[in-house]
């Protein structure tokens, strides 16, 4: 399936200059987001995974689809304030800006095979937050899986170490 033609691309937002990726569109249709659910979740079937993380807020409509299509629990990485129980934390750095994301310290046990899941890798930042929170907290990080890739900000060099896979490149 070609995915893109489900992408809405916005010029200038959130601010001038970015052109962004819009999954909203591809969500709408019931047809295309199965799909594309069920490609993120086939490559995550032979990676022995045993929980499935995402950053809000796309993250979650990746991430729950593909936890539930696996029969996997979905681990919420969430920006600070947000989760009620102890936490770890960690800031990072956007394409447009600086953030912190936080997860919840018992959630992810030391071993754990994870897969980690988001609508979109651009420069990395999100991600590389996440892996940090995961690992410190003992997780393995067994794959991370994407909608979008945007191959010109170079967010996969971060990730080199570990095993990649996206729906679609820009």
């Amino acid at each position: 399936m070609d995915f893109k033609q489900y992408i809405t691309v916005v010029e200038n937002f959130p601010k001038e200059g970015i052109r962004f990726k819009d999954i909203t569109t591809l969500m709408e249709n019931g047809e295309a987001y199965k799909k594309a659910i069920d490609e993120m979740a086939e490559f995550a079937k032979d990676k022995d995974v045993d929980v499935v993380v995402g950053p809000e807020a796309r993250g979650f409509v990746v991430g729950c689809p593909i936890s539930y299509c696996l029969g996997l629990g979905f681990v919420p990485v969430r920006k600070s304030g947000k989760l009620p129980r102890e936490v770890l934390g960690v800031d990072y750095g956007l394409e447009y800006g600086k953030d912190s994301l936080n997860i919840h310290k018992d959630s992810i046990k030391p071993g754990q095979r994870v897969l980690i899941t988001d609508d979109l890798l651009a420069t990395g930042g999100t991600i590389e937050a996440t892996i940090q929170m995961v690992e410190e907290l003992g997780g393995v990080v067994a794959g991370i899986a994407f909608m979008i890739e945007l191959s010109y900000l170079d967010g996969r060099s971060k990730l080199g170490k570990y095993d990649v896979f996206t729906l679609m490149t820009y």
